[in-house]
C-alpha cells in the first residue's frame, strides 16, 4: 500500500511518501520567513511523487497530522488531504500530532504541548486535552516528556527527562506514515481537524 503523508501542524511541513511501510521518499519544509511552510504543501507534494517516479493515481490513502497545534497549519493539511482523496477516491487517515511526537524515541512517552491561556496538551496513550499548567507540573514527575521550547525549562523541574522536539532533527513524516497504517482508514467526509480548544478570535 503506498501512503502519501503529510504534517502542517508543527513548526515545519513533512512530506512522506510510505509504500508498505517502507519509506521511499521523504521532504521537510522549514519556514523561509516571508511565507509559513505550509505554503508550500502543494508544490512539495507534486515534487516527491515525482522523485519517486509515481503520479497521484498511484497513491493508495492519504494520511495527515489533525491537530493539534498551528490553526493555520491544522486546516492547510486537512483541507489538502480532503480534496486529494475525494479528487483520487481513495481513503484517508487523521493522526494526531501528539501520537506522532510520543513515538519519536519509540516508548511512547508523555507528550506535554504548550496550549497557550496556562494549559498544555497532553497525550498519556491517549489525549488528555488541554489541562492547567499545574496539573501539568504534577503529571510529568518521573517521567520522560516530549514537550516544546516554551514549556521545556518549566516541565524540567519536575518530569526525569524532557526533550523538546523542537531542538532535535525527528523523522515525523516517517512516523506519521507509519502509525497511520495502525488507524482505520475513513471517507475523505470523517476527516476532521482536532480542535480541542476553540481557534482564537480576531479582537479577542
Amino acid at each position: 500500500m503506498k501512503i502519501l503523508a503529510f504534517d502542517t501542524c508543527l513548526d515545519e511541513t513533512y512530506i512522506t511518501l510510505n509504500d508498505d511501510n517502507k519509506i521511499i521518499k521523504s521532504e521537510v519544509i522549514f519556514s523561509d520567513g516571508e511565507n509559513y511552510h505550509s505554503a508550500y504543501l502543494i508544490s512539495t507534494i507534486v515534487k516527491v511523487l515525482k522523485g519517486a517516479g509515481m503520479e497521484p493515481k498511484d497513491i493508495d490513502m492519504i494520511a495527515t497530522d489533525i491537530g493539534p497545534g498551528s490553526f493555520t497549519g491544522i486546516r492547510a493539511c486537512v483541507t489538502v488531504a480532503r480534496v486529494l482523496a475525494q479528487q483520487l477516491n481513495i481513503k484517508s487517515v487523521g493522526v494526531s500530532s501528539l501520537e506522532v511526537l510520543s513515538e519519536i524515541l519509540g516508548d511512547n512517552d508523555l507528550v506535554a504541548l504548550d496550549a497557550r491561556k496556562n494549559k498544555a496538551y497532553i497525550y498519556d496513550g491517549e489525549i488528555k486535552g488541554a489541562v492547567e499548567l499545574e496539573k501539568v507540573d504534577e503529571l510529568v514527575k518521573g517521567r520522560r516528556v516530549i514537550t516544546d521550547n516554551s514549556l521545556k525549562d518549566r516541565l524540567s523541574q519536575n518530569a526525569e527527562t524532557v526533550i523538546s522536539y523542537q531542538e532535535g532533527s525527528y523523522p515525523l513524516g516517517d512516523i506519521l506514515s507509519k502509525l497511520a497504517l495502525k488507524k482505520e482508514e475513513t471517507d475523505w467526509r470523517k476527516l476532521k481537524p482536532l480542535y480541542i480548544q476553540p481557534p482564537p478570535v480576531f479582537g479577542k
